[in-house]
């Protein structure tokens, strides 16, 4: 009997490693930040200058995408290579855009990111801040709220058009 025991032992802690080896990892929990930006060739974060408003000047000359409690809006945008878009979060909970496919951030082709692509945020971003890319690639690059990646926007897709 005592045999047996160990060999059951042995199996349900195996179950239970195999189990917690290969299930899909959670959103990490990442410290979050206010109105920054992230340097797509150097990875550093950079605080964005404020004009007289208050808004980051990079605000006013970019396209800006809105993230609010039920998503990003628009759900596609058109810009032309070398353009930058900020996403603008006026939700009510932190929000970490980054390049498809979730967990990896591989789609879009640059490298160099905390995780993979340079596109990604790289940490949450507090609610009413916000973060700037420049899209220097032509493409159609889909991305996701790394915190939330199971949300959709209505069953449509998030995309940045880059002509």
């Amino acid at each position: 009997m005592n045999k047996n025991f160990i060999i059951i032992a042995v199996i349900v802690l195996a179950a239970l490693g195999g189990y917690f080896l290969l299930r899909t990892p959670a959103a990490p929990s990442v410290p979050a930040r206010e109105n920054s930006s992230v340097s797509p060739t150097s990875g550093k974060v950079t605080p964005q200058p404020e004009n007289e408003s208050g808004q980051s000047q990079t605000e006013e000359s970019a396209n800006v995408i809105i993230y609010s409690d039920n998503g990003y809006a628009p759900n596609s945008i058109t810009i032309k290579a070398g353009e930058s878009v900020t996403y603008k979060n006026q939700s009510s909970r932190a929000m970490w855009p980054a390049s498809a496919m979730h967990p990896t951030h591989r789609v879009y082709p640059t490298t160099g990111g905390c995780i993979s692509s340079t596109f990604d945020a790289c940490r949450g971003v507090l609610a009413g801040g916000s973060w700037t890319f420049t899209f220097d690639i032509a493409g159609t690059w889909k991305y996701h709220d790394h915190l939330n990646p199971s949300a959709s926007n209505s069953g449509t897709v998030i995309t940045v058009i880059v002509e």
